[in-house]
């Protein structure tokens, strides 16, 4: 399985790139990659997925589906969600605070030395202090970036959001009011900016729910981040953490369990396609949803990894049992977790 790691590294930014599972007993486990289209990788050579080549590269949902009478989990691979902020007020401090809860990289533009610094000890993953214009070449727009525009004046957001507009991205959103927000798109408009783009642009910026501080402001501009984001029917993919972890024996060695949701009904924590690491140790990168689902999931990877009894597991999830409700679970939901074994080896 480190193989499917190393192609997934490869794949160019920018490709429709799928890893499907097969979860039925007779295939259980077997993996394979496609991007764009082409089969790139397979666990088994000439296997279940080279049979059924045509039909697993026509898949474009994430989720479970079926192919020749077997069920399959497919996850689709983009970006680690990034947030990109450009200006570092008021507003942006919560925004960069929020970003980083729910699990995104985020990105500060600022051209203040001083507010740049503010963005920094708020957490901001990058700080690119520098006048718009230079530090827009430093930011690569992708299929998962979500741009954020809280400026000090229209004179910059016009700068920024020209720059933002020529880039790929997932999401626009300009604070300020509809006169001054009309007004920067009509200039650019002016100026041979695409006006379709433009009027994709949320503006105002954030869900109406009447916010008035900058916390609250915050609070309504990650809420439509997160809503356009979820409309997408796309899985979590591989963090960049989990990656580092299985491709690099040196920092983790030994056995790991890889546990996934594939599949999910009514309430839950976490979505499909939410993986965790389990090491030997008992430590996990990333996370399942937590509470007593998750532990249950843990003691069954560290079994695996302990036993060597079983490379491959599909395990049913119960969160509606009186168990789950005590632990204070109170989702309502059922779930399908896929455990893998992941064996990484330390050569001298």
């Amino acid at each position: 399985m480190n193989r499917l790691f190393e192609e997934i590294e490869k794949c160019e930014p920018g490709s429709v790139s799928l890893v499907l599972t097969a979860l039925d007993e007779e295939h259980l486990g077997e993996k394979a990659l496609f991007s764009d289209g082409t089969l790139v990788w397979e666990s088994k050579e000439q296997g279940f997925f080279s049979e059924n080549r045509t039909v697993a590269a026509s898949i474009t949902e994430s989720g479970v589906t079926e192919i020749a009478g077997n069920r399959v989990f497919c996850d689709t691979l983009g970006r680690e969600k990034q947030i990109v902020v450009c200006g570092g007020g008021h507003v942006a401090i919560p925004v960069i605070q929020i970003g980083r809860m729910i699990g995104c990289e985020v990105t500060v533009l600022e051209d203040r030395p001083t507010f740049a610094d503010h963005a920094r000890k708020a957490g901001a993953s990058r700080v690119i202090c520098e006048p718009f214009e230079e530090g827009f070449d430093r930011v690569e727009g992708s299929a998962d970036t979500y741009f954020v525009i809280v400026t000090r004046g229209h004179r910059y957001d016009q700068i920024c959001l020209e720059m933002i507009a020529k880039k790929e991205h997932a999401y626009i959103g300009m604070i300020g009011s509809r006169r001054r927000t009309a007004l920067v798109k009509q200039n650019l408009i002016e100026r041979g900016i695409s006006k379709q783009v433009l009027d994709a642009v949320y503006t105002p910026i954030g869900l109406d729910i009447g916010a008035q501080t900058p916390e609250e402001i915050a609070v309504a501009i990650m809420a439509e981040i997160i809503e356009v984001k979820n409309k997408k029917k796309r899985t979590y993919g591989y963090s960049k953490e989990i990656i580092r972890a299985v491709a690099d024996p040196e920092s983790e060695p030994g056995s790991k369990v890889l546990a996934t949701i594939v599949a999910r009904k009514g309430s839950a924590p976490q979505g499909v396609g939410a993986k965790m690491l389990v090491l030997p140790d008992g430590r996990c990168i990333g996370t399942i949803g937590g509470g007593c689902m998750e532990a249950e999931i843990l003691q069954k990877a560290l079994f695996m990894i302990r036993t060597d009894t079983r490379r491959v597991e599909l395990c049913h999830v119960d969160l509606t049992e009186t168990d789950a409700e005590e632990e204070g679970m109170v989702c309502g939901g059922t779930l399908e977790v896929l455990l893998e074994v992941i064996t990484t080896v330390l050569f001298a």
